[in-house]
């Protein structure tokens, strides 16, 4: 198989707040809008928040995002009104994380990558 594109589709409850959330308040660019749904530039991948779900997230469903500034990037959503599920810490794997979550609970992983750690790629 070769994937030539990859997006995670999102079914919110409420897809104005939840598209909102990632507009705004993640401030994630917006790659393109059709009627019912909007999607979001992710890197290397994309994020589509469409349809309607049933308000249940699944904690078997994690979004990872890394940044290249994690204490920055929480300042940023603290003063947007987020507060981290969980605040930044050393993982025993060596990444920094912070989690937060979308209206829907669904749970998004902050990543920074530090210096010295083997995945670290400065891709500007």
């Amino acid at each position: 198989m070769e994937v030539l594109k990859s997006r995670l589709l999102i079914r919110p409850r409420d897809a104005a707040a939840t598209t909102a959330f990632y507009r705004d308040t993640l401030g994630l660019a917006v790659e393109r809008e059709f009627p019912g749904g909007t999607v979001f530039f992710l890197g290397h991948g994309s994020l589509e928040v469409s349809g309607q779900g049933d308000g249940t997230s699944s904690p078997d469903l994690v979004l990872w995002l890394q940044v290249r500034d994690l204490a920055g990037t929480l300042a940023e959503l603290r003063a947007k009104g987020v507060e981290p599920v969980q605040d930044a810490q050393r993982m025993p794997w060596g990444l920094d994380e912070a989690w937060i979550a979308d209206p829907d609970g669904t749970r998004i992983v902050l990543v920074e990558v530090p210096e010295g750690h083997p995945i670290r790629t400065d891709t500007r």
